[in-house]
Protein backbone atom coordinates (compact mmCIF):
# COMPACT_ATOMS: atom_id res chain seq x y z
CA UNK A 1 0.00 0.00 0.00
CA UNK A 2 1.09 3.57 -0.87
CA UNK A 3 -0.22 6.45 0.80
CA UNK A 4 -1.49 9.35 -1.41
CA UNK A 5 0.84 11.59 -1.16
CA UNK A 6 3.90 8.72 -1.83
CA UNK A 7 4.86 9.31 1.95
CA UNK A 8 6.38 6.78 4.30
CA UNK A 9 3.83 6.05 6.90
CA UNK A 10 6.66 7.51 9.14
CA UNK A 11 6.57 10.75 7.16
CA UNK A 12 5.22 14.09 8.32
CA UNK A 13 3.96 15.98 5.57
CA UNK A 14 6.69 19.48 4.24
CA UNK A 15 6.14 21.89 7.14
CA UNK A 16 7.06 25.23 6.32
CA UNK A 17 6.78 28.04 9.09
CA UNK A 18 6.16 31.78 7.62
CA UNK A 19 7.21 34.28 11.17
CA UNK A 20 5.88 37.80 11.06
CA UNK A 21 3.22 36.68 9.17
CA UNK A 22 0.79 39.46 10.20
CA UNK A 23 2.22 43.00 11.31
CA UNK A 24 0.31 44.24 14.08
CA UNK A 25 0.25 41.13 16.59
CA UNK A 26 3.23 40.67 19.04
CA UNK A 27 3.77 37.37 17.42
CA UNK A 28 2.62 35.71 14.22
CA UNK A 29 3.56 32.80 12.24
CA UNK A 30 1.91 31.43 9.08
CA UNK A 31 2.48 27.61 9.48
CA UNK A 32 1.81 25.13 6.19
CA UNK A 33 1.41 21.39 6.56
CA UNK A 34 0.90 19.97 3.38
CA UNK A 35 -2.43 21.77 1.84
CA UNK A 36 -3.22 22.55 5.70
CA UNK A 37 -2.74 26.32 6.16
CA UNK A 38 -3.19 28.37 9.53
CA UNK A 39 -2.26 31.76 10.18
CA UNK A 40 -1.67 31.87 14.06
CA UNK A 41 -1.26 35.24 15.93
CA UNK A 42 -0.15 36.18 19.40
CA UNK A 43 -2.33 39.57 21.37
CA UNK A 44 -1.20 40.86 24.71
CA UNK A 45 -3.25 42.29 27.57
CA UNK A 46 -1.76 43.76 30.21
CA UNK A 47 -3.73 42.37 32.83
CA UNK A 48 -4.57 39.16 34.08
CA UNK A 49 -8.05 37.60 33.96
CA UNK A 50 -10.58 38.72 36.75
CA UNK A 51 -11.04 34.84 37.99
CA UNK A 52 -7.39 35.04 38.75
CA UNK A 53 -7.61 37.63 41.42
CA UNK A 54 -10.79 36.03 42.50
CA UNK A 55 -9.35 33.15 43.24
CA UNK A 56 -6.08 34.27 44.72
CA UNK A 57 -3.63 33.38 42.22
CA UNK A 58 -0.82 35.24 40.73
CA UNK A 59 1.05 35.30 37.63
CA UNK A 60 -0.87 35.48 33.83
CA UNK A 61 -2.82 33.59 31.36
CA UNK A 62 -2.72 32.08 28.02
CA UNK A 63 -5.60 31.37 26.17
CA UNK A 64 -6.48 30.67 22.43
CA UNK A 65 -9.22 31.24 19.57
CA UNK A 66 -9.88 28.83 16.70
CA UNK A 67 -11.99 29.37 13.46
CA UNK A 68 -11.83 27.68 10.50
CA UNK A 69 -12.24 30.32 7.35
CA UNK A 70 -15.65 30.29 5.67
CA UNK A 71 -13.52 29.48 2.38
CA UNK A 72 -11.38 26.70 4.27
CA UNK A 73 -13.12 23.80 3.64
CA UNK A 74 -15.37 22.06 0.27
CA UNK A 75 -18.29 24.18 1.38
CA UNK A 76 -18.63 27.56 2.92
CA UNK A 77 -18.56 27.20 7.10
CA UNK A 78 -20.57 30.06 8.78
CA UNK A 79 -18.35 32.08 10.79
CA UNK A 80 -19.68 31.23 14.18
CA UNK A 81 -18.21 29.42 17.44
CA UNK A 82 -19.39 25.81 17.50
CA UNK A 83 -18.74 22.95 19.52
CA UNK A 84 -15.83 21.70 17.32
CA UNK A 85 -14.15 24.94 17.27
CA UNK A 86 -14.97 25.47 21.21
CA UNK A 87 -12.81 22.10 22.06
CA UNK A 88 -10.14 22.54 19.90
CA UNK A 89 -8.81 25.86 21.08
CA UNK A 90 -9.65 24.88 24.76
CA UNK A 91 -6.79 21.74 23.23
CA UNK A 92 -4.68 24.73 21.75
CA UNK A 93 -4.73 26.68 25.27
CA UNK A 94 -4.00 23.82 27.25
CA UNK A 95 -1.04 22.47 25.10
CA UNK A 96 0.67 26.01 25.03
CA UNK A 97 0.25 26.40 28.79
CA UNK A 98 2.32 23.65 29.08
CA UNK A 99 4.94 25.52 28.15
CA UNK A 100 5.11 28.31 29.74
CA UNK A 101 5.76 28.89 33.74
CA UNK A 102 2.58 31.05 34.20
CA UNK A 103 3.82 32.75 37.53
CA UNK A 104 6.69 34.18 35.63
CA UNK A 105 4.18 36.07 32.95
CA UNK A 106 3.22 38.48 35.56
CA UNK A 107 -0.53 40.17 34.87
CA UNK A 108 -0.54 39.14 31.21
CA UNK A 109 -3.24 37.63 29.19
CA UNK A 110 -1.80 36.22 25.96
CA UNK A 111 -4.64 35.03 23.50
CA UNK A 112 -3.54 32.62 20.63
CA UNK A 113 -5.89 33.06 17.43
CA UNK A 114 -5.90 30.54 14.87
CA UNK A 115 -7.34 31.41 12.08
CA UNK A 116 -7.74 28.05 9.06
CA UNK A 117 -7.00 28.87 5.59
CA UNK A 118 -7.45 25.70 4.10
CA UNK A 119 -8.52 22.74 5.72
CA UNK A 120 -6.95 19.33 4.69
CA UNK A 121 -6.63 17.70 7.60
CA UNK A 122 -4.54 18.30 11.32
CA UNK A 123 -5.21 21.60 11.42
CA UNK A 124 -6.00 21.40 15.21
CA UNK A 125 -2.34 20.18 15.40
CA UNK A 126 -1.07 22.62 12.93
CA UNK A 127 -2.79 25.42 15.52
CA UNK A 128 -0.66 23.82 18.67
CA UNK A 129 2.63 24.16 16.54
CA UNK A 130 1.93 27.46 14.85
CA UNK A 131 0.59 28.77 18.27
CA UNK A 132 4.07 27.75 19.92
CA UNK A 133 5.87 30.19 17.90
CA UNK A 134 3.50 33.01 17.87
CA UNK A 135 3.99 32.36 21.84
CA UNK A 136 7.60 32.54 21.98
CA UNK A 137 7.62 35.60 18.93
CA UNK A 138 5.01 37.53 21.80
CA UNK A 139 7.28 36.24 24.71
CA UNK A 140 10.31 37.45 23.27
CA UNK A 141 8.94 40.50 22.45
CA UNK A 142 8.00 41.45 25.92
CA UNK A 143 11.30 40.42 27.18
CA UNK A 144 12.83 42.98 24.86
CA UNK A 145 10.15 45.39 26.23
CA UNK A 146 11.42 44.55 29.75
CA UNK A 147 7.64 43.88 30.24
CA UNK A 148 8.45 40.46 31.88
CA UNK A 149 11.63 39.55 33.76
CA UNK A 150 12.78 36.54 31.47
CA UNK A 151 11.34 34.60 28.44
CA UNK A 152 8.93 31.95 30.68
CA UNK A 153 8.55 28.97 28.18
CA UNK A 154 10.05 25.78 30.16
CA UNK A 155 9.86 23.29 26.50
CA UNK A 156 8.57 23.38 23.31
CA UNK A 157 5.31 21.61 22.41
CA UNK A 158 4.30 19.79 19.35
CA UNK A 159 1.35 18.33 17.94
CA UNK A 160 0.40 15.34 15.31
CA UNK A 161 -2.16 13.47 14.47
CA UNK A 162 -1.62 9.33 13.54
CA UNK A 163 -4.09 6.72 12.82
CA UNK A 164 -4.80 3.29 11.22
CA UNK A 165 -5.62 3.51 8.25
CA UNK A 166 -6.40 0.13 5.78
CA UNK A 167 -4.85 -2.09 9.18
CA UNK A 168 -1.71 0.49 8.86
CA UNK A 169 -0.63 2.98 11.72
CA UNK A 170 0.14 6.22 9.69
CA UNK A 171 1.20 9.63 11.10
CA UNK A 172 0.58 13.10 10.15
CA UNK A 173 -2.65 12.11 8.49
CA UNK A 174 -4.54 14.35 5.33
CA UNK A 175 -8.42 14.92 5.19
CA UNK A 176 -8.68 12.02 2.83
CA UNK A 177 -6.66 9.87 4.90
CA UNK A 178 -8.25 10.93 8.22
CA UNK A 179 -12.00 10.43 6.73
CA UNK A 180 -10.85 6.61 5.94
CA UNK A 181 -9.21 6.00 9.12
CA UNK A 182 -10.23 3.05 11.32
CA UNK A 183 -8.60 4.49 14.51
CA UNK A 184 -7.94 8.71 14.44
CA UNK A 185 -6.06 9.93 17.17
CA UNK A 186 -4.45 13.53 18.05
CA UNK A 187 -1.29 13.39 20.47
CA UNK A 188 0.25 16.74 22.14
CA UNK A 189 3.32 16.20 23.87
CA UNK A 190 6.58 18.30 25.32
CA UNK A 191 10.09 18.55 24.41
CA UNK A 192 11.38 16.13 27.03
CA UNK A 193 8.80 13.46 25.49
CA UNK A 194 5.78 13.92 28.86
CA UNK A 195 1.68 13.69 27.11
CA UNK A 196 0.25 16.72 27.38
CA UNK A 197 -2.98 15.10 25.27
CA UNK A 198 -4.18 12.13 23.95
CA UNK A 199 -7.20 11.96 21.47
CA UNK A 200 -8.08 8.65 19.96
CA UNK A 201 -10.90 7.16 19.06
CA UNK A 202 -11.76 3.73 16.94
CA UNK A 203 -14.11 5.10 14.39
CA UNK A 204 -15.06 1.27 13.40
CA UNK A 205 -13.11 -1.78 15.40
CA UNK A 206 -11.67 -1.31 18.49
CA UNK A 207 -7.85 -1.16 18.16
CA UNK A 208 -5.62 -3.00 20.75
CA UNK A 209 -2.51 -2.05 23.17
CA UNK A 210 0.15 -2.73 20.52
CA UNK A 211 -1.59 -0.94 18.05
CA UNK A 212 -1.88 2.11 20.47
CA UNK A 213 1.58 1.59 21.11
CA UNK A 214 2.42 1.69 17.65
CA UNK A 215 0.55 4.99 16.83
CA UNK A 216 2.31 6.65 19.95
CA UNK A 217 5.61 5.78 19.16
CA UNK A 218 5.28 7.18 15.84
CA UNK A 219 3.74 10.81 16.93
CA UNK A 220 6.86 10.76 19.74
CA UNK A 221 9.20 10.50 16.43
CA UNK A 222 6.82 13.18 14.60
CA UNK A 223 6.63 15.63 17.13
CA UNK A 224 10.67 15.60 17.72
CA UNK A 225 10.64 16.55 13.84
CA UNK A 226 8.62 19.30 14.46
CA UNK A 227 9.95 20.45 16.96
CA UNK A 228 13.04 20.81 15.75
CA UNK A 229 11.63 22.57 13.02
CA UNK A 230 10.07 24.94 15.56
CA UNK A 231 13.88 25.90 16.91
CA UNK A 232 15.20 26.39 13.28
CA UNK A 233 12.20 28.34 12.59
CA UNK A 234 12.93 30.27 16.10
CA UNK A 235 16.59 30.29 15.47
CA UNK A 236 16.22 28.98 19.56
CA UNK A 237 18.21 25.65 20.08
CA UNK A 238 18.34 23.58 23.15
CA UNK A 239 21.67 25.33 24.69
CA UNK A 240 19.23 28.98 24.43
CA UNK A 241 16.38 30.03 26.49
Amino acid sequence: MKRIDEREFSQIRPHKFTKNFVRNPRGSVLIECGNTRVICTATVEHRAPRWMKEQGKSGGWITAEYQMMPGSGGRRIPRRTNGRSTEIQRLIGRSLRAAVDLTLLGDNTITIDCDVLDADGGTRCASINGGLIALRLALNDMFVCEEIPTIPMDEFVGAISVGIVDGIPMSDLCYEEDSAAEVDMNVVMTEGGRFIEVQGTAEKEPFSIEQMNAMLNLAHGSIGEIITLQRECLSVYHDQK
